[in-house]
């Protein structure tokens, strides 16, 4: 918390920002892990926002928040999903405060949220353009890039949760090489590695 809190000091001044703070630790309080990483970042987004307009977060309008969202939308250009999930960490930040008594209601309940589509716009790599993507990782002079892309491709990790792995988090289970990865909420799960994953590891091993 305490890079977050100099954060605050830094973009809000000394008006306010006891209890702006205070409202900001119980609000990611209520995560923990990855979860609370991105939690707050995507409400540092919002408050950052609100330091260049000279906006007091805990005294903002319906209606300026209504502004954050069409910044989001047609300034920076976000995707619907990305929109709609800083749009929530807003939504909880206020809920937060009014379940505390900081405030009496929150200017982001009746904020309109965009459509998002049931099913990802975005498409994975094709066969063709992951080998090529392998083979341009493999003859890279860095071993790490090798190992990053096999592990993205070939086990399906999230790009946090192949650079939060250790060497140290290699292991063996009924015979198989695994590898412990923390997922979203510190979801501790053990991966199975194919030789092919294993190789591209131990060559980042000096």
């Amino acid at each position: 918390m305490t890079s977050f809190d100099e954060f605050l000091t830094a973009t809000t001044g000394a008006v306010g920002t006891d209890p702006l703070r205070m409202a900001t630790v119980a609000y990611l309080a209520c995560y923990k892990g990855t979860s609370r990483m991105h939690t707050e970042s995507d409400l540092r987004i919002f408050l950052g926002w609100c330091t260049e307009r000279n906006l007091e977060p805990l005294s903002v309008q319906r209606a300026q928040v209504e502004l954050y969202v069409r910044w989001l939308q047609e300034i920076r250009r976000f995707r619907p999903s990305t929109v709609s999930r800083r749009l929530s960490v807003v939504a909880g930040f206020y809920r937060t405060c009014v379940i505390d008594g900081v405030l009496e209601h929150s200017p982001a309940d009746h904020v309109r949220r965009p459509n998002v589509p049931p099913e990802s716009p975005t498409l994975g790599l094709s066969h063709l353009q992951f080998e090529a993507l392998l083979s341009a990782a493999r003859q890279s002079a860095n071993p790490n890039d090798f190992a990053l892309v096999a592990m993205l491709g070939l086990l399906g990790l999230r790009i946090f949760e192949a650079t939060g792995a250790d060497i140290h988090d290699l292991g063996e289970e009924h015979g198989h090489r695994v590898l412990r990865v923390v997922g979203k909420g510190t979801r501790v799960v053990l991966v199975p590695l194919p030789p092919a994953v294993g190789r591209a590891i131990e060559l980042t091993c000096p």
